[in-house]
């Protein structure tokens, strides 16, 4: 089901006004606090009533302001999953499940508590209370009752910030199934390109109250008039050729072979891989010597230089695109130029496990404009 927000609502000194609609899958609020993405949740949950507005999952309408139709909060049929848990503490993981379950329309069709269990691994949790889980279970047990509470739609707002990497990297597999595998659209809010990056099927990057680019990860986060110099990443899909004895992953991409430290996917899955643009060191000459096990080799299709220092140096690299953020004086040290054969470098360890996730939706980053670094 595609998701329809056009809202606008004015506070002192800040207007938010956003229209948008995304096709089915995880649709991710991105940008720095004070963008609008938690005033736009509140919209969408009903915790606000806009100025003006209409929010239609479907063809189920939430909320349309010009109809004088306002849902109030218990009837949007949201399944909300907060930063935290909030599960009741007095009650087991199965009490809290059925808790979620109670709240289904009796007309709906809710997920099978059995299929929910098994989808977030949390069988052998059913008899404990929410004081014997850490945190990553917590959450796979609020996202659990979320389901079962047969919602039309969820609300993810920033739900892993709470935790530490090591859990984070535990849950992160769970809403990628949640994306895959169940048909209810998701609302994510995040702060992070990492999970931008191996979630969202449609990223909306808000910038003070307005939107600041919207589509695929690949394409949003290669733009830096959206997300900044420090977020500027490129999102590359692969197939895991091999686990190899020494700890590496190999995978193979349409930008060339990787290797990676090993990664949580079995031999022919695909992944998403997150390479910042940070990360990337460029050479006019295949280089020889180094440490760095990743050597993509491509032709310059575009530089743009910023403002400051920075330069941006977009590869085509097979049928990818591939960016480094450099400074200008090595391109010019480099007498870098559209249409010259350039090698990208990439140390292996510079992908970090959060970087690399299961993919299905596409995620293709097209070329964006020139902006300011």
């Amino acid at each position: 089901m595609t998701l329809a927000l056009q809202i606008r609502h004015r506070f002192d000194g800040f207007e938010l006004e956003v229209e948008v609609t995304s096709p089915p899958g995880v649709t991710v609020l991105f940008g720095p606090s004070g963008s609008g993405k938690t005033t736009l949740v509140n919209a969408v949950a009903g915790l606000l009533r806009p100025d003006a507005g209409r929010v239609a999952v479907g063809d189920w309408v939430l909320l349309d302001t010009a109809a004088r139709r306002f849902l109030p909060p218990h009837r949007r049929r949201i399944g909300y999953i907060f930063q935290e848990g909030r599960l009741f503490p007095h009650l087991t993981v199965r009490q809290n499940l059925a808790y979620g379950r109670w709240f289904a329309p009796r007309n709906a069709r809710p997920e099978s508590q059995e299929r929910v269990v098994d989808m977030l691994g949390i069988g052998h949790l059913l008899s404990r209370r929410p004081g014997a889980l850490s945190g990553g279970e917590k959450q796979r047990v609020a996202i659990g009752r979320a389901l079962l509470s047969a919602p039309r739609l969820i609300l993810a707002d920033e739900p892993l910030a709470a935790l530490d990497e090591a859990r984070k990297a535990e849950i992160l597999p769970y809403f990628e199934r949640l994306r895959d595998e169940v048909t209810v659209p998701i609302l994510y809010v995040s702060h992070s390109s990492a999970e931008v990056a191996r979630l969202a099927t449609t990223v909306v990057a808000l910038k003070g109250g307005k939107v600041a680019a919207i589509g695929p990860p690949g394409q949003v986060l290669g733009d830096v008039g959206a997300v900044g110099a420090r977020s500027l990443a490129s999102v590359l899909t692969a197939r895991v050729m091999a686990h190899h004895t020494d700890g590496l992953s190999e995978l193979d991409s349409a930008a060339g072979m990787l290797l990676l430290p090993r990664i949580a996917a079995a031999t022919g899955a695909t992944v998403r891989v997150r390479i910042a643009a940070h990360d990337v060191i460029l050479s006019r000459t295949m280089p020889k010597g180094l440490s760095a096990l990743n050597v993509l080799t491509g032709t310059i299709a575009d530089i743009r230089p910023g403002q400051g220092p920075g330069a941006l140096v977009v590869l085509t690299v097979g049928s990818e695109r591939l960016t480094a953020r450099v400074t200008r004086r090595a391109v010019a040290a480099l007498d870098l130029a559209p249409g010259q054969v350039c090698h990208a470098v990439l140390k292996s360890v510079a992908v970090a496990p959060e970087d690399v996730g299961g993919a299905k939706a596409g995620c293709g980053a097209p070329l964006p404009d020139p902006l300011p670094l």
